[in-house]
């Protein structure tokens, strides 16, 4: 199964990111989109980290999936999750996360 873990810091990122002028999302869009997040999602509440990441912006994604015991954390900046901070959480960008997945759900034993 497929479970989307976020906490208020989480959520506060990403209303910040897609609320930047580049990006040009309409502001609805963006209340809808972090709506669902919270509706579909699972709030964790996570301990802080035992060591500090080089953007701490970047630490509440880790914080959560380990308070998750997530099987990976998805970004696409996987150069600011160096091995050596990550407590054994597996970093993996979207495009590794995608073909993990179909290589699982198309296996004859995915259920």
């Amino acid at each position: 199964m497929l479970q989307l873990c976020y906490d208020v810091r989480i959520l506060q990122e990403y209303r910040e990111v897609l609320s930047r002028p580049k990006f040009r999302f309409d502001a609805d869009y963006v209340d809808v989109l972090l709506s669902q997040i919270e509706s579909d999602g699972v709030l964790v509440v996570a301990p802080p980290l035992s060591c500090r990441l080089p953007d701490p912006d970047d630490e509440p994604f880790l914080a959560v999936a380990l308070a998750a015991d997530a099987r990976c954390l998805v970004t696409g900046n996987i150069r600011d999750y160096p091995s050596d901070s990550c407590e054994g959480m597996s970093v993996v960008t979207p495009r590794e996360f995608l073909d993990d997945y179909y290589r699982q759900t198309d296996s004859p034993n995915a259920s």
